[in-house]
């Protein structure tokens, strides 16, 4: 990852944001689902410091070769509670890091989440769950497939921001990031044709009803031939015959090749173009001790319209 993919608060906007963040937690009903708190949320982003909104939005016209932004030196609030260790872990309760997420997303687009994944609820924790170490899930924490998030759903978020509250004990636990916008040029012209037809299927989680379930066939590249978006979980995604499996293959090498590791630190927030980059995650050793790794994940959609006939009366949650 490049510099130009790296962007710090100064102090001073460091102290702006978190003024922010603080007064849009103690907006009642202080819970970060509740409509009229988001509705506060998307008005109080435009108090933002300038330069960080400006940054925000050069992001969402073009996510660049990375397809990636960190934004550095972001304010968490007062001391951190333990680190949450049950399954489906989420923030209900407007604490000044889930204003800090949930205003920087705002910028960029709608918060949304999905019914049948963490409940619905718009800020997630990614963190350790004992007897859970070997999923391939944001519990887990042996190393993560590189994956867009979602690829079976016609819906999926076109951005995924993820802030580092803790990280793990020895700092091991790499974001992986992988941009076709750098890969693509390393596929031949006869896979990058075979990667944009209907030749691969996806499972659709338990989580989301249909245990063992497949979305219909899709391509794992659309769009424009040279700079496509990509649609591949390399841990559900499924070839359907022998030419699609060589060509995943090829692609996986290729993404293999231009993978990053970022560690993050806390304050540091990564927001990941779920259109054009895969992200994963290194191993790590959890000590379930309430310091362990600790992100808040939200799900970002730039076209709040395209999934309408989804959220019962105009919400944020797709069913």
């Amino acid at each position: 990852m490049t510099e130009d993919h790296v962007f710090t608060l100064t102090e001073a906007e460091r102290e702006r944001t978190g003024a922010v963040a603080e007064a849009l937690a103690g907006v009642e009903p202080r819970l970060v689902d509740d409509r009229s708190w988001l509705d506060a949320c998307r008005g109080m982003s435009e108090e933002l410091p300038q330069r960080l909104r400006r940054r925000l939005r050069a992001f969402r016209h073009d996510p660049e070769a990375d397809g990636m932004l960190l934004v550095r030196n972001l304010p968490l609030g007062p001391a951190l509670v333990p680190t949450p260790a049950v399954r489906e872990s989420v923030e209900r309760a407007a604490t000044p890091a889930a204003g800090t997420i949930a205003l920087v997303s705002s910028q960029i687009g709608e918060v949304i989440a999905y019914r049948d994944e963490k409940s619905g609820a718009l800020v997630q924790n990614v963190v350790p769950v004992a007897g859970r170490e070997e999923q391939q899930s944001n519990a887990g924490s042996v190393p993560l497939e590189l994956h867009v998030e979602n690829a079976f759903h016609p819906y999926r978020p076109d951005m995924v921001a993820l802030l580092c509250l803790r990280p793990d004990h020895d700092g091991g636990a790499g974001l992986r990031i992988a941009s076709i916008r750098r890969a693509v040029a390393l596929l031949p012209y006869d896979v990058r044709k075979v990667l944009g037809e209907e030749r691969f299927r996806t499972e659709v989680p338990p989580s989301f009803g249909s245990p063992g379930g497949q979305a219909p066939p899709h391509p794992v590249l659309c769009g424009d031939f040279d700079d496509p978006d990509v649609r591949v979980d390399f841990h559900a995604t499924h070839p359907e015959d022998e030419q699609a499996a060589e060509a995943m293959t090829v692609l996986r090498a290729a993404l293999d090749t231009v993978t990053r590791a970022v560690y993050l630190r806390p304050g540091d927030l990564a927001i990941v173009d779920n259109r054009v980059t895969l992200h994963g995650r290194t191993h790590f050793t959890p000590r379930y001790d309430g310091e362990d790794r600790w992100l808040h994940r939200t799900f970002i959609h730039l076209d709040h319209r395209r999934s309408r006939a989804l959220r019962a009366d105009n919400g944020q949650v797709l069913s």
